[in-house]
């Protein structure tokens, strides 16, 4: 028997919109959640701005108790499974009989990075005896993913998935596997990224910031000429996914079914994007194919453009070559314009935002879009958000160090 998955529930926090209701709008109206930094100071770093998440409090969201142990990264995931799960309308935590049958795969990549210098500095500068064993969990990467199961009794597999910018969408197809051929009913997907001033000042060092090299505008503007890096983001992504007749059931509302997933590495990126774009045009291609869809059946793209010169040409590339004469038709969109790259959490970001398109007919806009590129000559929605039916949307995730993976959902 076929097994549909479904998403049927949403958790997501962004530095424009804590909860799904407030990003949806605040994607809808082009506001952005990018601002001066306040974790950390940047007074040594010619970049000073990220979509930081100024407004999250976990407390609001899991209570006073059980949280000073933890991370930002796990207090981010752990909220966001908390509205993810209330969305959904299942218990928090589980029941012992549905907690068997339901599984957690999540993406991250740099959320360990404060949690292993900070660890590491204390026993430099105490000495290893003075160092507190209770923060010792936060280092290893698999630390929000695990506390997730924990918290809300989730006992069937635990999973993270490190695969850099595509982290999310990898970890949301090894979800829909879990459920497709293992017989699972539910599985908690998405992606965590914390900011911190160790990834920020490491990116800022490389050059790969907005405004860290001289002369260079701090500004988030994907496709369009002036770009010259990325704005760091942070904020997770929760999706429930869910087979089809366990959510009908249930009665749950579905937004989406997930349709098809395609990956292909590229290793040639040697980390920077391939101008050939041979990696990201196959992962869209694998994924309409499992779709069943062509290209001309997409309404809507959400992009991993993210303002870097080499990223947003490389997309444009696959693009052409697989939609052919309609690439131009087809209307895509940065969200990251608004909210960063959230790295990790980024693809999932992107499902959020189209699930969202399609439940508010709307397509998402690229702001601070002003000079053109013949590189990105595509219908790239700018400024405004415009109405549209969004009934199939594409969700791409490309990285400079090979990985391109792509995800087709489909309303319901």
């Amino acid at each position: 028997m076929d097994r549909r998955v479904v998403i049927t529930g949403i958790g997501v926090l962004a530095s424009n919109g804590i909860g799904k209701d407030a990003f949806w709008k605040a994607i809808r109206e082009g506001r952005s959640g990018i601002k001066t930094i306040t974790l950390f100071d940047t007074s040594t770093t010619r970049a000073k701005t990220a979509g930081e998440a100024t407004e999250f409090r976990a407390e609001n969201f899991l209570g006073d108790r059980g949280l000073r142990t933890f991370d930002r990264a796990t207090r981010l995931a752990l909220s966001a499974v908390k509205l993810a799960l209330d969305d959904a309308r299942l218990e928090s935590p589980l029941s012992e009989e549905a907690s068997l049958m339901t599984g957690v795969s999540l993406g991250s990549t740099l959320g360990s990075v404060w949690s292993i210098s900070e660890f590491d500095k204390e026993g430099l500068r105490e000495g290893p005896r003075a160092v507190n064993p209770a923060l010792f969990p936060n280092t290893v990467i698999n630390a929000p993913a695990s506390q997730i199961s924990i918290r809300f009794n989730i006992k069937g597999f635990n999973t993270t998935i490190s695969t850099g910018f595509a982290s999310s969408l990898d970890a949301i197809d090894y979800a829909v596997n879990f459920i497709k051929l293992y017989d699972y009913d539910v599985v908690l997907a998405g992606g965590v990224e914390e900011l911190c001033e160790q990834t920020f000042k490491g990116f800022h060092k490389i050059g790969h910031l907005a405004g860290s090299r001289e002369g260079k505008l701090e500004i988030d503007c994907p496709f369009d000429k002036r770009r010259n890096g990325i704005v760091l983001g942070e904020g997770a992504s929760i999706l429930i996914l869910e087979e089809l007749s366990h959510a009908k059931k249930r009665n749950a509302k579905i937004y989406a079914e997930i349709l098809g997933y395609g990956t292909s590495f590229d290793p040639l990126s040697k980390n920077r994007y391939s101008p050939k774009a041979e990696g990201a045009t196959k992962a869209i291609k694998f994924a309409l194919d499992d779709a069943k869809l062509n290209p001309d059946e997409i309404d809507y793209i959400s992009a991993s453009a993210n303002s870097t010169l080499d990223c947003d040409a490389m997309e444009t590339t696959a693009i052409h070559r697989v939609f052919d004469e309609g690439a131009k038709r087809a209307p895509i969109s940065s969200i990251k314009s608004m909210i960063g790259d959230t790295f990790s959490a980024s693809g999932a970001m992107n499902v959020a935002a189209s699930i969202g398109a399609m439940a508010q007919g709307f397509i998402p806009p690229t702001i601070n879009y002003e000079v053109k590129d013949s590189r990105c000559d595509l219908d790239c929605v700018p400024n405004q958000g415009r109405e549209a039916k969004v009934e199939n949307a594409l969700i791409n995730s490309f990285t400079p160090t090979g990985a391109n993976s792509s995800l087709v959902i489909k309303a319901l």
